[in-house]
């Protein structure tokens, strides 16, 4: 055991790259929770272990789950969030319960009959490891099944054991609040559109604001990132999910994800997923145009499948300006929505498949009344006041790095 543990502490982080823009800078000594085996492996000495776990589970080139299954751990069963335990589901699907082929162990799904372990789930476990990569947004489902573990271990009496990992858009603190009425699969929390806090520090905050419900707390323990802070920035190892298979994707989501809410498409049905916009209406306004094509395990069914879509190619859109300015870009949404010629049916999803009403993208109903009127970028982002201040107040309780 105990030099199977120095081999995976000094296991190198050279796993499968993103594609991206950008090069990763010297982390000056980052690690990751799951990567920092010292301080955890002596906890689950003796404990029968459950993950909640995906692709991006991993411990350099390795995945979590057959670092601990090779060093002798009582690994019990695997609950998966959307996408799946492979992450081969596409966004909103929903999952089945199976046996893992190549591990043999049971998969429980998270997303799909059921949203949270029950006691039948959890009857023989004592602990619960969540490791799964966040890109910090509130319409990101990552964080709801962070709730839904907490939840589901607090009435069961287990503990959980979050191994933080970076959050890629950790500097971005933005967006209106929202407001409860529109709570949905795609927005369970009061914050903001980009949340600026790790997946450990979230845990704390859904414990310390007592976002369980009936005042449960979960015993909870977090293992923190070494030299990491939420200005550096951070690529991705592993794409978090189908759609968001390179590093711009990630780093344009918190402000292109809005999209969904509209007639514009964002890509979905390419290899190019949330870096391009563009509706067959915009042709002639502009002489950039991608097709959407059904992508199976992305995106089967996606907005203009096999129609040209005129618009923006963001792809090489330098990202970096999104970090000097530390706001989400609004500019797009008030571009196309001027462009498009048949203004009732920028935010009619009646006839779509997408993710859901801009009403619960964007947390309040005032938003798509702003673009439409054409109110100024700085109005509309004083709107979002008091609450978008609050919470920055409110979310330092709970900040575990500088």
């Amino acid at each position: 055991m105990k030099n199977l543990l120095v081999i995976l502490c000094l296991a190198a982080c050279t796993a499968l790259t993103v594609p991206n823009n950008r090069e990763q800078p010297a982390a000056g000594g980052l690690r990751t929770g799951a990567e920092q085996t010292e301080k955890y492996f002596p906890l689950l000495k003796g404990k029968r272990i459950a993950l909640l776990a995906n692709p991006t589970t991993i411990i350099g080139g390795r995945h979590l789950v057959d670092s601990l299954q090779a060093a002798g751990f009582d690994i019990r069963k695997v609950f998966g969030p959307e996408h799946g335990f492979r992450g081969n589901a596409s966004n909103g699907a929903k999952v089945k319960d199976e046996v893992d082929a190549a591990t043999g162990l049971k998969l429980i799904s998270l997303y799909g009959a059921k949203r949270k372990p029950g006691a039948d789930d959890l009857a023989d476990v004592d602990i619960v490891i969540f490791d799964i990569q966040d890109v910090g947004c509130r319409f990101y489902t990552y964080i709801n099944v962070l709730r839904d573990i907490m939840e589901g271990c607090a009435e069961q009496g287990k503990e959980v054991l979050v191994l933080d990992r970076p959050n890629p858009n950790g500097y971005l603190v933005d967006g209106p609040i929202l407001d409860m009425k529109f709570k949905s699969g795609i927005g369970q929390f009061p914050i903001p559109v980009a949340h600026g806090m790790t997946i450990g520090e979230f845990a704390q905050m859904i414990n310390g604001e007592h976002w369980l419900p009936n005042q449960l707390q979960c015993k909870l323990k977090v293992i923190p990132l070494t030299g990491y802070n939420h200005q550096m920035p951070y690529t991705l190892p592993v794409p978090p999910s189908p759609n968001l298979n390179t590093q711009q994707s990630i780093l344009l989501y918190p402000s292109l994800c809005l999209f969904e809410g509209t007639i514009i498409s964002q890509g979905r049905g390419t290899d190019s997923s949330f870096t391009l916009l563009g509706a067959p209406l915009l042709k002639g306004k502009y002489d950039f145009s991608f097709t959407p094509r059904s992508i199976p395990g992305k995106s089967e069914s996606p907005l203009h499948m096999g129609e040209a879509c005129y618009g923006l190619n963001l792809f090489n859109y330098d990202t970096e300006k999104l970090r000097q300015s530390g706001k989400l870009n609004l500019r797009w949404m008030m571009e196309l929505y001027q462009a498009y010629p048949d203004k009732a049916r920028f935010f009619d999803m009646s006839q779509s498949k997408q993710m859901g009403s801009i009403d619960k993208l964007a947390g309040v109903a005032i938003f798509k009344e702003q673009i439409a009127a054409g109110v100024a970028e700085e109005a509309i982002r004083a709107s979002w006041e008091p609450g978008l201040s609050n919470y920055k107040k409110m979310r330092k309780k709970y900040l575990l790095y500088p």
